[in-house]
């Protein structure tokens, strides 16, 4: 059989670990040949491939990004683009392909399926917002690097007594910012999915300074829509680059609105520290290592049972597999239990 692979959506930690085991199995116990493609789906669209066996894949495990590269390329939005996805496949004799990425390539691949191309997904966002699996790669890297920022945050907070915000990404769920301000222990935490005011959150650092606490430190997802006890909601953010073909919103911005919110209510002074795409890039933790793994094995396994339409999850700590239709029905947001787990340190 030959196989072809592809990266899509935002780069991530742990890509190229899945990119390694696919092959490594593929090829070693299964006799599979395999195609790189470039650029997520604008590598099938244009046929632009790469070769991908076992002499590419060594020595990347440790490194960051994808060897594929990537792109945010939709063939549903390009007219004919499910025909010349078509025609690639059986042009190049492909018998099935592996697409890792998160919800809007997942999407895809779903939908792909749906017309007939033997498709298997690999779950990889940091946001560790797709649905039917525990966790996704790339995910425990952005928190653990979102992390040693707010610990380092706090040295320069304590000593200056000030507030600083941190923004963090997560899109539209705040799975990053709800586990890295537990871990780094954020005295204020704002989410999408549990929406407390900006009065509420001026509430809780004046509480810390009338008990002597003359700083704070605040983490707020980049999709918190900024939202006040008169009702009103705000979201920060501008329409993306006309490169994003998958409809969304280019977010950002929210923790500079947010500080000149709080110092001009609480008159304590205030600093932002955007994070941005640090967190996405570098090399992956241990735990994203062995997960993206254990995900590419799983994945050359689908393929070879013929259980196309399928997607590696993690459930617990056991690899399964999901249907591409369950894991992308739906994003998987913070539930509130997670959230009270970080209330309980507010203020």
């Amino acid at each position: 059989m030959r196989i072809g692979v592809l990266t899509g959506g935002g780069d991530c930690p742990g890509l190229n670990a899945v990119i390694r085991a696919v092959v490594r199995k593929g090829v070693a116990e299964y006799g599979y040949d395999f195609v790189g493609f470039r650029d997520g789906w604008r590598g099938p669209l244009e046929r632009e491939t790469v070769p991908l066996g076992i002499q590419q894949v060594r020595g990347i495990l440790p490194r960051g990004g994808t060897i594929l590269g990537t792109s945010r390329t939709n063939p549903f939005k390009i007219e004919g683009g499910v025909e010349r996805i078509e025609a690639t496949l059986r042009d190049l004799g492909l018998d099935a392909l592996i697409a890792i990425g998160g919800e809007d390539t997942l999407g895809v691949a779903k939908r792909l399926y749906d017309h007939g191309v033997n498709v298997v997904g690999v779950p990889k966002t940091i946001d560790n917002d797709l649905a039917a699996t525990d966790y996704t790669f790339g995910f425990d890297t952005a928190v653990t690097i979102a992390t040693e920022a707010i610990d380092r945050l706090h040295t320069t907070a304590e000593s200056h007594n000030r507030v600083m915000v941190v923004e963090v990404m997560g899109r539209h769920t705040g799975w990053i910012a709800v586990m890295s301000g537990i871990a780094g222990g954020a005295d204020v935490i704002l989410i999408p999915e549990q929406p407390i005011t900006v009065e509420q959150a001026c509430s809780e650092i004046r509480r810390r300074h009338e008990r002597g606490l003359d700083f704070s430190i605040v983490v707020v997802s980049e999709g918190y829509e900024l939202t006040y006890d008169s009702g009103e909601r705000r979201l920060v953010g501008e329409q993306a680059r006309e490169t994003d073909q998958f409809g969304h919103v280019k977010l950002g911005g929210v923790g500079g609105e947010l500080a000149r919110e709080i110092e001009e209510r609480t008159g304590f002074e205030t600093r932002v520290t955007v994070l941005g795409h640090v967190q996405r890039g570098g090399s992956p933790t241990p735990r994203d290592r062995v997960l993206a793994t254990r995900y590419g094995l799983k994945a050359a396994d689908l393929v070879d049972e013929g259980r196309f339409g399928r997607m590696a999850a993690l459930h617990g700590d056991d690899i399964v597999d999901v249907s591409l239709e369950e894991a992308t029905a739906e994003l998987k947001t913070v539930p509130p239990e997670w959230y009270e787990v970080a209330k309980a340190f507010f203020g």
